[in-house]
């Protein structure tokens, strides 16, 4: 099958951050749906330049991590679309299928006061107002209305997970540079 994927061979950026993947062409003109993995996927729009890697299994069209400039990305439905330098037909875009999308977390949008990324949660420490440990942000979890941090901690040396909803009403501060949340919650909820 002849192609005109056009790759540019790239180092992955320190601060790159996994934000989709790309799902499959869509069109002709080498256009390809992206799935991101954040509800609000400002990072892709605002990156003019993503990174790629190939999917874990399947076939892979490269190797390595790639450089892809985004010629445009935009909301379609309920998804994304995106074009990119180089991708210049359905082929290529077909080639992409699977590709894990990168982009330096330096590129993200600015946050408002209160605004976090989700990604920057991920690893945070979680005490009390007493100081009590309650344990480390493993993944946050969208429940519709609001957002919920998911803790993993040990006891008895058996793995644990605990659920706090993160709102203004349980969480105290978030100090990112402290790696620390302090909230409004008791080991016992």
């Amino acid at each position: 099958m002849a192609t005109s994927l056009h790759l540019e061979a790239a180092n992955l950026p320190e601060d790159a951050i996994e934000v989709a993947r790309i799902a499959d062409a869509w069109g002709v003109k080498g256009w390809f749906k992206v799935v991101p993995h954040s509800a609000d996927p400002e990072a892709l729009f605002s990156a003019k330049r993503w990174f790629l890697q190939p999917s874990e299994r399947g076939a892979k069209a490269f190797t390595g991590t790639v450089l892809l400039n985004i010629r445009q990305a935009k909301d379609h439905s309920d998804t994304v679309v995106a074009w990119a330098e180089g991708v210049d037909d359905r082929d290529a875009a077909e080639a992409l299928r699977g590709a894990r999308v990168f982009v330096p977390r330096s590129s993200f949008p600015s946050t408002g006061t209160d605004e976090y990324y989700w990604v920057d949660l991920i690893g945070l420490q979680v005490v009390n107002r007493e100081g009590v440990a309650l344990g480390q942000v493993r993944e946050l979890m969208s429940t519709g209305p609001q957002t919920v941090l998911v803790l993993a901690y040990e006891q008895d040396g058996k793995a644990q997970e605990r659920m706090i909803p993160f709102v203004s009403a349980f969480v105290d501060k978030v100090e990112l540079a402290e790696k620390r949340i302090t909230v409004d919650w008791q080991p016992d909820y």
